[in-house]
């Protein structure tokens, strides 16, 4: 079952725990890659730091501070693009969860072949690294990801035991925990 507007409309941090579990689909063709998300991180807005929505809204960040379940992709680093879901309460100026690895279930060729690699390991276990797999570009900017079309969130599994400990990658906002993961052995 898709997930509805109203999941993503909660504080962005229960919403980046509740996500783990939960299955990204995108649709290419005919044919549908999916995975079970595996990590994620919360960025809020002007209470955050590390987050793009620290201190103002500009042209880059301003799908943080509008509708939830909303795509919000950016490039970085000149090659990787970052696959994030605009997700806050009505209490919250600004928000988004980011996506940072998948556990690949269909679609494994496709995913192979985009990334040019082998090893099913490494094929989405990354924020870069997943967006190669499953072609995921700013042409997904600003999609509604409450629609089946070619790019949804849905139920996947239940996940019982979570792991909480510093975003990655960051120089700000050191103090905030809001990197979830779980153990996929437990499951898979």
């Amino acid at each position: 079952m898709l997930l509805k507007r109203k999941f993503y409309e909660r504080e962005t941090v229960i919403v980046a725990k509740q996500l783990l579990g939960k299955k990204v689909t995108r649709r290419i063709g005919t044919k549908d890659l999916s995975g079970i998300i595996t990590e994620t991180e919360a960025y809020r807005g002007n209470d955050d730091p590390a987050s793009h929505a620290a201190i103002k809204m500009t042209e880059r960040n301003k799908l943080m501070f509008g509708q939830v379940g909303i795509s919000y992709i950016y490039f970085t680093y000149g090659m990787y693009f970052m696959f994030n879901i605009v997700a806050k309460s009505k209490k919250q100026d600004a928000g988004a969860v980011s996506i940072r690895g998948l556990y690949p279930q269909n679609g494994v060729n496709i995913m192979k072949k985009n990334r040019q690699i082998e090893d099913v390991k490494k094929l989405v276990n990354g924020p870069g690294k997943l967006t190669q797999a499953f072609d995921i570009t700013m042409n997904h900017y600003d999609h509604d990801l409450t629609k089946k079309s070619e790019l949804y969130i849905s139920d996947g599994i239940k996940i019982k035991k979570t792991t909480q400990k510093p975003r990655i990658g960051i120089s700000k906002g050191l103090d905030k925990h809001w990197n979830f993961s779980f153990n996929t052995n437990d499951y898979f």
